[in-house]
């Protein structure tokens, strides 16, 4: 039996947001044991891949700072990416002791990485004139309460 109720807009969009947060926890867990790369190693190669489009360098350490991991764990994330043909790997010219992490194959489609994030760009893009600055806002507030929750 279905319950039928008159929701309001601030209702309806909590509920749209809590429904998506299940909805990428659930995702989550599939991609730590079924399907390809975790979902820290896909934002680590779009760190990477973002920086050798700024013609920048990230080491190691930025990618374990900024995935709030340690540096044990992005060591071995980074070797099965590099395992896997998306890196490389290669000697600071300022301080020979440390690397740079670069991009293997610069001809690697950063959607191919997360095809999730090719199929919400499309979807972002029907959005009506005028209404996807207003959505980013929103979704970056709730960002915002997730990422200083238990903080």
């Amino acid at each position: 039996m279905t319950i039928e109720t008159e929701d309001d807009a601030v209702t309806t969009a909590a509920r749209a947001v809590e429904r998506l947060r299940l909805a990428e926890a659930r995702l989550a867990r599939r991609r730590q044991s079924e399907c390809g790369p975790s979902e820290n190693a896909r934002a680590a190669m779009r760190l990477v891949l973002e920086r050798a489009d700024a013609h920048s360098t990230v080491t190691p350490t930025e990618i374990a700072h900024y995935l709030g991991i340690s540096a044990a764990s992005v060591t071995g994330m980074l070797d099965r990416l590099h395992a896997g043909g998306l890196i490389d790997f290669v000697v600071n010219p300022a301080d020979r002791r440390s690397k740079f992490v670069v991009p293997f194959d610069r001809a690697t489609d950063p959607d191919a990485i997360d095809p999730v994030t090719a199929r919400i760009r499309a979807f972002a893009a029907e959005l009506p004139d005028g209404t996807a600055g207003h959505v980013a806002a929103f979704l970056d507030r709730v960002r915002e309460v997730v990422d200083t929750e238990c903080a």
